[in-house]
């Protein structure tokens, strides 16, 4: 066999009981979710202090693995006819949400050796938690998400704007009702919007709140708006998921008669 199409059949698993692929993914999992770990606790100056080198060196080994898969998937993707054309090709790949993910993981890692370690920028080391994204080119069932909001993109985009609409006329109303009694608190609309974002998520810091009767008055009408326009997102991304598990079911058919399951 080729080795270029059968290793790009065992990073892409596109061979279902491939064993050599099934434990390239598993590796590559775990080294996913023990990077996320690396990240978390290595904001703790504790173990920093304790464990600051091993950390590094499992950084260092992780980057490495990383860059070796990125550079792997580029150099066999041409075999896949959606990756067709040695330059156009690995472009296309380059350029797909999950390939941009794997350069940003690695690419804070090799800015000290570029002469960039701008104190400004180290704070991309960071982005190493994205690794976590990749999670989903392992899980075929995650994909589902994905679909649930491309099939409901514009719902979702109208409730966005709604959203937005709202918060500008909550943000105005209540500046122009309190402004006047806490012109410190409710400075300008901009700053009002602050508290039109916690209110209508009804988080309520507390931190801003009306005094006046009329300011009362619209921040309850704004708070219960709030609870319904919130709501909204909520019921479409749900229908989606019934309605994307339900035509699921309806494509499963059974291997020997060939009849729906369901």
């Amino acid at each position: 066999m080729n080795i270029r199409r059968r290793t790009w059949e065992v990073v892409e698993a596109s061979k279902s009981g491939d064993k050599v692929s099934f434990v390239f993914d598993i590796v590559i999992l775990l080294l996913i979710f023990l990077n996320v770990i690396a990240v978390i606790f290595g904001s703790m100056q504790s173990v920093q202090e304790r464990w600051g080198v091993f950390l590094n060196i499992f950084e260092t080994v992780s980057v490495v693995i990383f860059t070796i898969e990125y550079i792997i998937r580029l150099w066999a993707c041409i075999v896949d006819p959606r990756f067709s054309g040695p330059v156009r090709g690995r472009l296309r790949l380059a350029f797909r949400a999950m390939s941009i993910i794997d350069l940003l993981s690695i690419t804070p890692f090799y800015l000290p050796f570029i002469g960039v370690d701008l104190r400004s920028l180290r704070v991309l080391r960071l982005l190493r938690i994205l690794r976590v994204a990749k999670v989903t080119r392992y899980y075929s069932s995650l994909d589902l998400i994905k679909h649930v909001f491309q099939s409901k993109k514009e719902e979702l985009l109208l409730t966005t704007v709604l959203m937005g609409l709202l918060l500008v006329v909550s943000s105005s109303l209540l500046f122009y009702c309190e402004h006047p009694a806490q012109p410190d608190a409710f400075s300008s609309i901009p700053a009002t919007m602050w508290w039109s974002v916690i209110t209508l998520t009804t988080v309520g810091y507390g931190d801003m709140y009306p005094v006046t009767v009329l300011g009362k008055v619209c921040a309850s009408v704004i708070a219960i708006l709030g609870i319904g326009m919130f709501a909204l997102p909520t019921g479409i991304i749900g229908a989606g998921f019934v309605e994307a598990v339900q035509h699921k079911r309806e494509k499963q058919v059974c291997p020997h008669c060939q009849k729906k399951l369901f």
